[in-house]
């Protein structure tokens, strides 16, 4: 069987080169005689892996010399407890935009060890659009202000992020990490899961402001310490080896693509295809503002409940696969992260267009 066309929104379509890269590389790592599955993540060996993929991660995101890179296990769910047990120091407050279920999950969290502040929500209109700011009602005495700059499920990105003065603004990035090009030094942490467009699941990646650093409260276990990760150059216990060394394939692949300003070019025409088909057709629709509409993830519906079950039991025979939307949310999502090619877009656009013909 050929491979198909994976819209999942994760675990998410990974490059080809890097699977075959990586497949090359599975029973013997260069002249190691073993895989890396296999390796002491305190070998000389590992460690090369290692240090490189961080290398590689600064030198895609300009990441400044002020900011340590930390490479966990968790999930980005785990952040939502992390960042709370290290940050609020002061006032014990957080502000956030509840901008979908990734914000709500991190809003009951923050709960936990002080005082959330819901600046804004979007949850009036099922989170179809990111809420407009005003300063006014920011914090400024806040331990931090928290954002998801993608939502994975409701389809919506924030073009712009919040000026939070003195207050660290927290990015969960999960969803659009390397896709279009960031400003490391606007962020307090930023953190993600790999699953999207990193690399396979298990990996989390943090990106931490290093004055952040050192303050977490005394209930904070010592996994879940920043310090403890930091001062161990991410090998305080046994990291992710496997994960790690996939995403140094995806940094080095995505480097030969011309970066993360390349990829963001790429990314912004996928993306173009086919909200521009969306915004013409006569069957299909797209829920999200336009001017807050994800690169990453397109959520789309029929006409019609039996025209959706249709839709996506004759994609999946063709080729198309993982477009159902959330459960939460239903309708379709086609999830275009930085691994699927153009082509894959675009024929999906032209088998929309085909079924939206035989079912008129």
């Amino acid at each position: 069987m050929s491979r198909v066309y994976n819209f999942s929104a994760g675990p998410a379509v990974l490059p080809e080169p890097v699977l075959k890269k990586a497949a090359g590389e599975l029973l013997e790592y260069r002249d190691t005689g073993m895989s890396v599955m296999e390796m002491s993540h305190r070998s000389k060996a590992y460690d090369d892996i290692i240090q490189t993929t961080e290398y590689l991660l600064r030198d895609l995101m300009k990441i400044p010399d002020n900011y340590k890179v930390l490479f966990l296990q968790g999930g980005a769910s785990s952040q939502f407890a992390m960042v709370p047990m290290n940050l609020m120091k002061k006032s014990r407050k957080a502000d956030i935009v509840n901008t979908g279920t990734w914000t709500k999950r991190a809003i009951d969290e923050i709960k936990r060890y002080g005082n959330c502040n819901i600046i804004a929500s979007s949850e009036d209109r099922n989170f179809s659009y990111i809420p407009k700011l005003d300063s006014g009602t920011f914090s400024p005495d806040a331990d931090y202000f928290h954002i998801c700059t993608n939502n994975t499920i409701e389809g919506t990105r924030y073009t712009t992020y919040p000026e939070t003065g003195s207050v660290p603004l927290v990015a969960d990035m999960s969803s659009n990490i390397l896709s279009e090009v960031v400003d490391v030094s606007r962020f307090g942490i930023i953190f993600a899961g790999a699953q999207k467009n990193i690399g396979p699941a298990g990996l989390t990646i943090v990106i931490i402001r290093e004055d952040l650093i050192g303050h977490a409260m005394d209930i904070t276990p010592t996994m879940f310490n920043y310090k403890t990760h930091a001062d161990n150059k991410s090998l305080y216990n046994t990291p992710p080896t496997y994960g790690i060394y996939m995403a140094k394939l995806v940094f080095e692949w995505l480097k030969d693509l011309g970066g993360v300003p390349g990829m963001q070019k790429i990314n912004e025409e996928k993306a173009k295809v086919l909200y521009d088909f969306l915004d013409t057709s006569s069957m299909f629709k797209s829920p999200i503002a336009r001017e807050d509409r994800s690169l990453m993830n397109i959520p789309f519906t029929a006409s019609t409940k039996e025209l959706e079950a249709r839709f996506l039991a004759e994609a999946a025979t063709n080729g198309f696969v993982q477009l159902e939307g959330h459960r939460s949310v239903g309708g379709m999502r086609a999830s275009i992260y930085n691994a699927m090619p153009i082509e894959g877009v675009k024929k999906l656009v032209e088998f929309m267009k085909k079924f939206e013909t035989a079912n008129k």
